[in-house]
């Protein structure tokens, strides 16, 4: 019989990102919200000034908290402008980045299909609320989403919620269901459109799109979404920043 791995050491700075962690999850400290000062924190977890102040730089590198010049330190909103684009990364060729307006097609609670339940460590008895909508930026459709979200949370969504829902599905999840939407692992891969997918986005059948496919995990890795967007690339682009 195999011995039991060892126990994996963590630095104290980390046990301290976790202890803060948990504080949010438990949403002790709201998003948009300041969260104590690095005394108050250092006191109430009784580690140093400095131990604080490494998980608080840790955590805003995460993208989980922001420091504000002469404020504090606050939660990150979805309603953010920094925000805003963090998951949305395609962009026009030209001008600046804008906000599109969602098109709902479907909104329905669906058995989890077997690459949904992979992706989000499903059961096979477990159902997901599936959303298929166009994001139209001015007057050209330019992506197609095919959404799957699991978890207890998401059971209060109704499709006649969603039908008035703008594309900021993540800030109303954040502000109305407490689900903070925080990671996400993406792969990316050039396909064509088929006569459906044509007609929704106006292009031709057989024209290349970028299909961007995203797990998103909320607290402690926890995957939620699955998300596979397809993308006219024909004014816009995908950026990232490495």
């Amino acid at each position: 019989m195999n011995a039991p791995a060892p126990p994996r050491f963590q630095p104290l700075y980390q046990q301290i990102r976790e202890a803060i962690l948990h504080a949010l999850q438990a949403g002790e400290w709201p998003p948009g919200g300041l969260i104590p000062s690095e005394t108050e924190l250092a006191q109430r977890f009784g580690v140093s000034q400095g131990t604080v102040r490494k998980a608080v730089e840790v955590l805003t590198a995460e993208g989980l908290l922001v420091r504000r010049q002469g404020k504090g330190t606050y939660v990150v909103s979805h309603d953010e402008s920094q925000a805003q684009f963090r998951f949305l990364r395609l962009r026009p060729d030209e001008g600046p980045a804008v906000q599109p307006v969602s098109r709902m097609i479907h909104c329905r609670r669906v058995r989890a299909p077997a690459d949904v339940q992979r992706a989000l460590s499903l059961q096979g008895s477990d159902t997901v609320l599936y959303i298929q909508r166009v994001l139209v930026f001015g007057e050209d459709p330019v992506i197609l989403d095919d959404i799957w979200l699991a978890g207890e949370e998401f059971r209060r969504l109704t499709p006649q919620r969603l039908a008035h829902q703008s594309s900021r599905l993540y800030s109303m999840f954040e502000t109305e269901l407490g689900t903070k939407m925080l990671h996400a692992r993406e792969r990316i891969r050039a396909v064509a459109a088929t006569a459906e997918q044509a007609g929704l986005l106006a292009i031709e059948p057989g024209q290349p799109l970028l299909l961007v496919e995203r797990v998103t995990t909320t607290f402690h890795g926890r995957p939620v979404e699955l998300r596979r967007g397809l993308c006219r690339t024909t004014h816009h682009h995908y950026a990232n920043e490495l």
